[in-house]
């Protein structure tokens, strides 16, 4: 009798360590995410600022020209320079982030998504302000829930890292075909596809950043920078989101 109630304390001893021990392991990881989301927010939100502001002013003129041939809306040669130039931010922000230099990974951070906003603000000069409107609560709503999900389920999501790299690369196949072919139909299987595309890589990404940081970041003072990577692919995880539904729900402009 006295050995079984020695079990039950012992069992019960156990179980409160158990739960000291994942407290601080569980609010670490909360702030962690949190810092992750912050950053991701103040992004969109100065990508947005800075698309309004091109759309709606002058600037437009130094990034975009209108074919007098054609009427289409072109790039000038500075609008190039600010599509392009992303992508060798991100080159220079890995950097930056595995010699930790926080400063540095920052700046390049916030300058990233100040650039994507010039390229999104094609949508607000092709598309009606309600529709972008009506996307972009879609598209939170969309993402909000992925996110969530990925975040408090168990099933281990990895396995479809495969998968979703090689639709990714049929992607940027179909969409580089599309550009010369100009196909209604393989418009539309872009579009679904994309969707599809971005919201798995949407649930992927939040689970392996939760992963990442319980198994390599806590504890090893690479948090932040950690952390504005971690926000750098679930921003374009969300940008790519609400462009590939744009073509579905946008209305364009008469």
């Amino acid at each position: 009798m006295a050995l079984e109630q020695n079990r039950k304390l012992d069992r019960g001893y156990d179980a409160v360590l158990g739960r000291a021990e994942a407290a601080p392991m569980d609010v670490g990881l909360r702030r962690y995410m949190l810092r992750v989301y912050n950053y991701m927010a103040s992004g969109l939100f100065l990508s947005g600022f800075v698309a309004l502001l091109v759309a709606n002013t002058s600037l437009q003129n130094l990034f975009f020209q209108v074919n007098q041939a054609t009427g289409r809306m072109g790039y000038t040669g500075l609008g190039f320079v600010a599509i392009l130039a992303p992508i060798g931010l991100i080159f220079g922000m890995q950097y930056a982030a595995n010699r930790g230099k926080i400063t540095g990974l920052q700046t390049m951070y916030w300058a990233f998504v100040a650039l994507m906003g010039v390229g999104l603000s094609v949508l607000l000069l092709t598309y009606t302000g309600v529709s972008v409107t009506r996307t972009l609560l879609i598209t939170a709503t969309a993402f909000g829930a992925l996110s969530l999900y990925a975040y408090t389920t168990k099933r281990d999501l990895s396995p479809m890292r495969t998968f979703l790299f090689m639709g990714l690369i049929g992607l940027v196949i179909a969409s580089v075909v599309q550009i010369f072919v100009q196909s209604a139909m393989m418009h539309f299987i872009i579009s679904a596809v994309g969707v599809l595309l971005f919201a798995g890589l949407t649930a992927h990404d939040t689970q392996t950043i939760k992963n990442q940081y319980l198994m390599t970041v806590r504890g090893s003072g690479m948090e932040e920078p950690s952390a504005v990577m971690g926000a750098t692919s679930l921003y374009l995880d969300f940008i790519n989101l609400f462009q590939f539904l744009m073509m579905f729900l946008g209305q364009r402009r008469s």
